[in-house]
């Protein structure tokens, strides 16, 4: 329990060019491994988490899953041994455009290889390898850990018996990349930025908190917003002398969770890691993403999905559901009315939880 770091004695090859050497990929653990290893679930993040998905006594403070992971509920630690992954490319302990390269000294920043979804699922294996786990009873994964999962099934078949794909796709369609593509811009348009030369006490502040404000603006519903804060006036008092200054509660709101992310994300890790997400396409692994999913080698298979999402559509996890279906393979889609938009596997606990129980029950 606790952070734990794997030190990978070679070489890791990344898949679009270069090699890391010395990499390090962070992770968590709760409940026991299994007397024949196969027990283990590996999850996958999102793209701003860190490997902390719940609670543990080495670390009480609570995780970004908390309300998922534990004795007696749905990912249930007294039934199997989980494992979450920090991402490759992310600032919490992995290996990252934040990391010292070996090789000089001095940190990454933009000589990091490009970084592809394929490269932090093989970090997750090479996890699971490290701890004697030859086959997985599930990898799990929602959003950009949605993805991974495909990826890991992809790349390697028969590594895990399940397969589950939270707010997932199989590629990013063009409202998301440009989406993702501003965020970026907006980042590297802060004069701060330095292309990506930055100095540790002095990051491209501004930029970081409008990417994300723009980030979730996107992650939650119009409807939401609506229900949430209608035209509720921010308590407040204005500025003097700023005529534009916040006026509405969703102005707060926005502006404090990108004071919040401001400072614990590295402004370059956010790029790379949005980027893999956008060059992302499970069709490089069969020549379409139909045929891709016909090889996966797992038995069975849960896609959730939300209908107001604008990220991921659901029409995307549908496709997956549809794709995954047949030789012999049990396949659930759920597709829920969840109001929260992309960010509902967060916060609509008692819509997805009954879910994926069902799901692990039987594993």
């Amino acid at each position: 329990m606790g952070k734990k770091i794997l030190k990978l004695d070679k070489p890791f090859e990344m898949r679009r060019g270069g090699v890391l050497h010395d990499v390090q990929i962070a992770y968590e653990t709760w409940g026991d491994i299994g007397f024949c290893y196969d027990n283990a679930i590996l999850i996958f993040t999102g793209l701003s988490p860190s490997a902390h998905a719940a609670s543990s006594t080495d670390d009480p403070s609570p995780g970004w899953w908390e309300d998922m992971i534990g004795p007696g509920r749905p990912i249930d630690t007294r039934k199997f041994f989980v494992i979450c992954i920090n991402s490759l490319g992310s600032p919490f302990g992995s290996t990252s455009p934040a990391s010292i390269n070996p090789a000089t000294g001095k940190t990454y920043r933009l000589t990091f290889p490009v970084l592809t979804v394929e490269d932090i699922a093989r970090g997750g294996h090479e996890v699971a390898r490290a701890l004697g786990v030859r086959k997985l009873a599930a990898v799990v994964g929602p959003s950009l850990g949605g993805m991974t999962v495909l990826a890991y099934c992809a790349l390697f078949p028969g590594a895990a018996r399940s397969v589950v794909s939270i707010s997932g796709a199989a590629r990013s369609l063009p409202f998301s990349i440009a989406l993702r593509s501003l965020q970026r811009e907006i980042i590297r348009r802060d004069p701060l930025w330095r292309d990506g030369n930055y100095e540790p006490d002095s990051i491209p502040v501004s930029g970081m908190r409008l990417a994300r404000k723009l980030g979730m603006i996107t992650y939650r519903s119009a409807k939401e917003w609506a229900l949430r804060f209608g035209r509720e006036r921010a308590s407040a008092e204005r500025r003097a002398g700023d005529p534009f200054g916040i006026d509405f509660e969703v102005e707060s709101y926005l502006e404090n969770h990108a004071a919040k992310f401001t400072g614990q994300y590295d402004p370059n890790c956010y790029l790379y890691i949005s980027r893999a997400m956008d060059l992302f396409d499970l069709a490089d692994h069969g020549g379409s993403v139909a045929a891709a999913l016909q090889r996966f080698d797992v038995e069975r298979g849960l896609i959730m999905g939300v209908e107001t999402d604008l990220l991921f559509p659901i029409e995307q996890q549908q496709e997956l559901a549809d794709g995954l279906a047949g030789n012999g393979r049990e396949v659930t889609f759920a597709r829920l009315p969840s109001l929260q938009g992309h960010d509902s596997f967060l916060v609509d606990m008692d819509r997805f939880r009954p879910i994926i129980a069902d799901f692990l029950k039987s594993l």
